[in-house]
């Protein structure tokens, strides 16, 4: 069995040596020489290319699951929607006659809810901000290739903020040196650890292959509990043995940091049985930050 991770990073990464275990050849694809390199002495096959020069695709092989989970990366000089959209329209272009099935890490930011509202699958996809808008059309566009019958089978994973190990440290450095936190405490916040993140996309993939006849589904990936800007920070200070910061609210637009909505992870435990191993911030943020066991 062969599973193409594209977007090989701090999920993707994840994902590619657990199939690894199980025994599977997985190819990633990567722009970089020198992550080539890692990514065979850790057992991956390397392709070297980039989603936005087509021509480089056509060395991808025939795959039964592909991870689309590219990230944006700021320091490049094309815009999110180039890389979002049309990265994927390429991706698909190509492989989508030769692939079974597609995992595409979304997220939540497809909602524009901001009053606080309970959201799940089912909830209007309207948002507010532009990176919403490209990745709910990214979304789109990976729907109509299964509507159309160009690809067998389809999952959207909307994830929530995934944080975990090396995730932190700017938030963890803002702590220490005691500035205050810009903007409204009161803001809701969806979290999932990279572990149960990873758990998603496993099971995920196990689900599509049990249901062969299950063309396109989507879930939304979140812990188990919602929580304001105020409590992350206190929980966050509390790992690390250091004082609450203050908040200082600012004149801003109110979705600035987020857009205030709680997030319902219901559909995605039932359908993929999982129960997550940091179903709160506060199991998950210990961990995340080495503190686990002091």
């Amino acid at each position: 069995m062969v599973n193409l991770v594209i977007g090989c990073g701090y999920l993707g990464l994840r994902a590619a040596r657990q199939w690894l275990k199980a025994g599977r050849e997985v190819v990633a694809l990567t722009r970089s020489s020198e992550h080539a390199k890692q990514f065979e002495e850790l057992g991956i096959t390397p392709i070297i290319g980039d989603v936005l020069n087509p021509e480089t695709l056509q060395q991808l092989p025939a795959v039964e699951t592909m991870l689309y989970a590219v990230g944006y990366d700021r320091s490049q000089p094309h815009s999110q929607r180039k890389v979002t959209v049309n990265g994927l329209k390429n991706t698909l272009a190509e492989i989508s006659a030769r692939c079974e099935r597609v995992l595409y890490i979304s997220s939540t930011s497809v909602y524009g809810q901001g009053r606080g509202e309970w959201i799940d699958e089912a909830s209007e996809c309207n948002p507010v901000r532009e990176n919403g808008r490209i990745c709910l059309d990214a979304e789109l566009l990976l729907k109509n290739y299964v509507l159309k019958n160009q690809l067998p089978q389809a999952a959207i994973l909307r994830c929530a903020g995934i944080y975990g190990q090396g995730r932190l440290l700017r938030r963890i450095e803002q702590l220490k040196t005691g500035e205050p936190i810009p903007g409204r405490p009161d803001i809701w916040l969806n979290l999932i650890h990279v572990d149960d993140a990873l758990q998603s996309v496993l099971a995920a993939e196990q689900f599509l292959i049990a249901q062969p006849d299950s063309k396109l589904n989507c879930w939304l990936v979140a812990d188990d509990r919602p929580i304001q800007r105020l409590v992350y920070y206190a929980v966050l200070s509390a790992c690390l043995k250091l004082d609450c910061p203050d908040f200082v609210e600012e004149p801003q637009p109110k979705n600035k940091y987020g857009t205030n909505k709680r997030c319902r992870n219901d559909l995605m435990k039932q359908d993929l049985a999982l129960t997550l191993t940091y179903p709160t911030i506060e199991a998950g943020l210990p961990q995340a930050v080495g503190t686990t066991n002091l």
